[in-house]
């Protein structure tokens, strides 16, 4: 599992990295509400542990600019305000949990296995599309041209991360992460053998996109042939 920590305290923000790391999770830590942005939007984490405290791009501006653009990982939210109608604005912003401040870490460790364990918002009328491409991810339901295409499991996770980061190109180690849950499968190709089969699926299939390699980086989805690599 993959955590995103947006915490600007450096102290706080060591020892929830410190204590989440020894508990098996692999966390990302940003410090400023912009970078954190960025980061949520790349798809590649499964929570969000955010301060609504934060320079730049405050917290609740941050997770209200992720909801409206239909990013529904599990967030949950820590803040040092304990009042009612403080928590209750962090609700409505679409978060899915509230801790304030200070905690204990292992409440902390339990309202984040508790947020994991809900089954994502929205995620069966989800549909990711790439010119002819559609994906339910939820449902895992591919078709190219209105046609339905069998696709094994973990070629859908895959294609499904590509499709949420088309233009983008994704390292190969973030992928790992993300579909197996660990970058250790990098010892073998097993992420290039996954993205070879996928690629003759969609093609046998007649879609008109591309699966681009970025030589020494990894890999990057193109909703049509002609489109340029930048």
């Amino acid at each position: 599992m993959l955590v995103l920590l947006v915490e600007d305290d450096e102290t706080l923000g060591d020892m929830v990295r410190r204590g989440l790391e020894a508990k098996g999770y692999s966390v990302r830590w940003e410090r400023d509400g912009d970078r954190a942005y960025d980061a949520a939007c790349a798809g590649t984490c499964d929570a969000i542990i955010l301060d609504l405290m934060l320079p730049g791009l405050d917290g609740l501006t941050l997770l209200r600019g992720l909801r409206e653009a239909g990013v529904r990982t599990p967030v949950l939210c820590l803040t040092a305000r304990s009042g009612v109608e403080d928590r209750v604005t962090g609700l409505e912003a679409g978060a899915d949990d509230y801790l304030t401040k200070p905690f204990a870490f292992a409440e902390l460790l339990a309202r984040l296995k508790a947020v994991l364990r809900r089954p994502p918002q929205l995620a069966t009328c989800e549909e990711l599309v790439a010119g002819t491409l559609r994906l339910v991810p939820g449902e895992r339901v591919v078709t190219v041209g209105g046609r339905p295409l069998e696709v094994p499991a973990r070629e859908c996770a895959v294609l499904e991360y590509l499709m949420r980061n088309t233009g983008r190109t994704l390292p190969r180690d973030l992928i790992a992460e993300r579909v197996w849950g660990t970058s250790d499968v990098l010892r073998s190709n097993v992420v290039d053998v996954t993205v070879w089969r996928l690629r003759r699926r969609l093609a046998a299939a007649g879609w008109e996109g591309r699966i681009a390699s970025v030589p020494g980086v990894g890999y990057r989805l193109v909703a049509t042939a002609s489109a340029p690599l930048r």
